[in-house]
């Protein structure tokens, strides 16, 4: 019997699913609507129960469950269940061992995964140090770092396939000899571009940088201590790099192993691209997320609160769906598959917080807030547990269970998990991130565009009379915060919290009171002003590891502002070029100075030359590509065209943004050429000049739609700008 539940999806989630998630014919007609996709997906998985009146069953209840937008699982479920490739699974960890065979081995699987939609992490900390005598050939080892530009590399290949974009994730123990060059291998963000990176902090070194001592530097592949390092020195080190932009992540290695269900098989050594699944060696990860701002009900005294009824049967279905999901998963490797089946490891999280404080009005930076957390994901984990225990009973528990705590079914039960893509789908708040704004932009059909409020803040505006003229404006203007408007009542300026409103300390400390009842872990950036500081990087990486967190996430807004992929300025600074009609061409032109920046790109040295007119407006350019470039033709083009454009009255943030956009078309974003293009960026940041240039901001910005970027959930995501709503991308 067909369900008469039918999708209320918004025209952007609509969008979202059309170009991502819906069947296609060989032409990318599609040919499925959401109503067949959820159909789809909940006979797929139902379908690994083996009674029939059961699979009828739960196929109608996950089909309800989805299509009313209480729960999604993750994109790779959406996309392949109920279809022949059949990988569901979001995330995986794969060993590196310390040889060529194992090492290959490696990248072959990891290709596999990425032609399927998987994300892959890796630790490098079994790979002897750079330098170390290899005993088979009398030659010298190339060191961890080498070994990720070898998979980075092959992440560009399957990427420029025209396959969906593989993130990594790469990871190094802070005791590697290695370290420091591991630290730095990301502070040219032209290199391994397709790699997130963390350091595996160890307590002995966080007892070190406590008592402002050494520790030791321990030699992977014989145990021997090859040298000692300041931990001061090194805290500093990735505190700084992480302020500068973003990279690397901490990853707490050992708080994560004192909660390994399975140590005799096993100690954690990755986790996935964004932080949140701590993995054994080919393990896996299903996930989905309760969509929480529809568990919120209205008492009888009109106001809201959690119903915690549907909570709880959320739990039950959520829990049910991800275990089927274990028995549907194809696996491109046999490998995963076994220890897939032998963990049964099951990721439920949520989406939506932030929505449903604000529906209880609750500010997300107070003490409420905390508990509110801590009250929903205990509830959360109760149920879940009590679902894994029954589950067990029937078909008993986890192949690898070694008697670590009760007899579950799944050795894994919650996580808070990356929702970038199914919250947009769901028309709610990622995760357990603030929003990231309350208005943005939306296209119109004369091409205009006009701002478009979250209908949450909208209605309380409305009814509680301080929807005024002119407050969407200056919503925008203040980044898209309420915070300091003094038409908003100061209850509801903290209420509609942003992310970038709230301190680095609450989002640590929203992170840790998740954390304290979910046995995987926590997605969660802890955002940082422009302003702040590396001691505030600092701070927070020491109350995250006091706290019991397993990693943390740093980002400080506009921190990569050297990630040139896209170049916007300042509205009020913003020049027509030489206010010059276009077309007409600014004769003599007379040069009084220029500036060179050194490029170190996958072919060498190479230089580029930006030369200022007498009214200290960019005039021409001048690229000298290195001797080995391998696309010397384009570098010295984009000089010559760029320079004839600038001549002729085109603004260069135009001209520079055509050349990065070919670049983002192509798949070539770590290009030589492309670097060339940042190198430009770079310098207008730098130097400036009074004409078109001048107050030159380089934001980061979607590659699928141009919309803005946001460092989120740990990784960028797209959050939507001037040409309308998200798009779903995702750099993870």
């Amino acid at each position: 019997m067909e369900s008469k539940v039918s999708p209320n999806l918004s025209e952007n989630a609509l969008k979202v699913l059309e170009k991502r998630y819906l069947g296609k014919d060989e032409h990318g007609v599609v040919q499925e609507n959401p109503e067949q996709m959820f159909r789809r997906i909940a006979d797929a998985i139902a379908g690994t129960n083996s009674q029939p009146s059961e699979r009828e069953f739960l196929s109608e209840e996950y089909y309800r469950f989805m299509a009313s937008m209480d729960f999604l699982p993750n994109s790779p479920t959406l996309m392949n269940a109920g279809r022949p490739l059949g990988q569901l699974s979001a995330c995986f960890v794969l060993p590196v061992g310390d040889s060529m065979p194992e090492i290959f081995d490696t990248v072959k699987a990891t290709a596999l995964i990425h032609q399927t939609g998987g994300g892959t992490g890796f630790s490098f900390s079994r790979l002897r140090p750079k330098g170390a005598i290899v005993r088979s050939t009398g030659g010298q080892a190339s060191g961890p770092v080498s070994f990720m530009k070898v998979i980075n590399a092959s992440t560009d290949a399957i990427k420029q396939g025209g396959t969906r974009r593989g993130a990594n994730m790469g990871i190094l123990r802070v005791d590697h000899p290695d370290i420091l060059e591991f630290v730095d291998c990301k502070m040219d963000l032209s290199q391994v571009t397709n790699f997130n990176i963390s350091v595996a902090i160890t307590d002995a070194f966080m007892s070190a940088l406590k008592s402002d001592g050494e520790y030791d530097l321990i030699a992977p592949n014989d145990g021997k201590v090859v040298g000692k390092l300041s931990a001061r020195m090194v805290f500093d080190k990735i505190a700084h790099n992480a302020w500068a932009n973003g990279e690397p992540g901490l990853f707490f290695i050992d708080t994560a192993n004192r909660q390994n269900p399975t140590p005799s098989r096993w100690t954690y050594e990755a986790t996935n691209p964004c932080g949140e699944q701590v993995l054994g060696p080919y393990e896996s990860c299903n996930l989905g997320s309760i969509n929480l701002e529809r568990h919120v009900k209205q008492s009888a005294n009109g106001r809201s609160e959690v119903d915690w009824d549907k909570l709880s049967r959320s739990v039950y279905l959520g829990t049910r769906f991800l275990d089927n999901v274990v028995d549907a998963n194809r696996f491109p490797i046999p490998e995963l598959a076994t220890v897939n089946q032998g963990t049964r490891r099951i990721g439920l999280g949520i989406m939506g917080f932030a929505r449903m404080l604000m529906m209880l009005e609750i500010p997300y930076d107070s003490e409420e807030g905390l508990d509110m957390a801590e009250k929903v994901m205990s509830f959360i984990r109760e149920e879940s547990e009590r679902t894994s225990q029954d589950l067990a009973k029937v078909h008993g528990p986890f192949p690898y269970f070694e008697g670590v705590g009760t007899r579950k079914r799944n050795s894994h039960l919650l996580t808070i998990a990356p929702t970038g893509t199914i919250s947009m789908i769901a028309d709610t708040s990622s995760g357990c991130e603030p929003e990231f704004s309350i208005i943005w932009y939306k296209n119109v059909m004369d091409g205009t565009h006009l701002p478009y409020t979250l209908e949450l803040f909208t209605r309380v505006a409305e009814r509680e009379g301080f929807m005024v003229p002119g407050l969407a404006e200056k919503i925008v203007e203040n980044h898209g915060s309420c915070r300091g408007l003094q038409e908003v009542p100061e209850k509801w300026q903290k209420v509609f919290a942003t992310a970038h409103d709230v301190g680095a300390e609450w989002h640590v400390r929203m992170q840790a009171a998740f954390q304290k009842y979910i046995d995987a872990a926590v997605s969660k950036t802890i955002n940082l002003s422009q302003e702040a500081t590396i001691e505030d990087v600092e701070k927070s990486y020491l109350l995250a590891y006091d706290l019991g967190c397993k990693g943390i996430t740093v980002y400080r807004d506009g921190s990569r502002h050297n990630q040139v992929l896209n170049l916007g300025t300042n509205a009020a600074e913003k020049t027509s070029g030489r206010d010059l009609k276009w077309g007409e061409r600014r004769v003599p032109l007379d040069i009084s100075r220029g500036v060179r920046a050194k490029i170190k790109g996958k072919s060498g040295k190479s230089y580029v030359h930006l030369y200022f007119d007498e009214e200290d407006r960019p005039a021409e350019i001048f690229v000298t590509p290195a001797a080995d470039h391998r696309e010397r033709e384009s570098a010295i083009l984009f000089g010559r065209l760029g320079s004839m454009a600038l001549q002729f009255g085109a603004p260069i943030e135009e001209v520079i943004g055509q050349f990065i956009k070919s670049h983002e078309e192509a798949g070539t974003l770590g290009s030589d050429p492309y670097s060339i293009a940042k190198a430009i960026g770079m310098i207008l940041s730098r130097e400036g000049g009074s004409g078109s240039g001048k107050g030159l901001s380089i934001e980061v910005a979607c590659p699928s739609c141009t919309g803005k970027v946001a460092f989120l959930e740990g990784c960028l995501k797209c959050v939507g700008g001037e040409k309308g709503g998200a798009c779903g991308w995702s750099q993870c």
